[in-house]
């Protein structure tokens, strides 16, 4: 697995954990996010520019299909990973 540098981490991790949610939501979001990025990571290969851009493409992806209700993990990470597909197809 690729490894992202510590400031890309937390970069990324900052602005989830920044985020306006409830502990409860902010919890299965983190959990979420790493869950999608050990999927994924390996597709970015070892230049840590893209694991940074591709941690924060997530991290967004993420927050704008999440909600305060947000509890469920799995369902969160699928839909955060369609969400980041879509986006990489429209750029393209």
């Amino acid at each position: 697995m690729a490894k992202a540098p510590k400031a890309a981490t937390t970069k990324a991790r900052q602005l989830i954990d920044g985020a306006s949610f409830g502990p409860d939501a902010l919890k299965a979001i983190g959990e979420a996010f790493d869950t999608a990025w050990a999927a994924i990571s390996a597709n970015f290969g070892n230049d840590p520019i893209d694991a940074e851009k591709a941690r924060l493409r997530l991290a967004e992806a993420l927050l704008s299909i999440a909600d305060e209700d947000s509890r469920d993990v799995e369902v969160l990470k699928r839909a955060a990973l369609q969400r980041m597909a879509l986006d990489y197809k429209r750029r393209s």
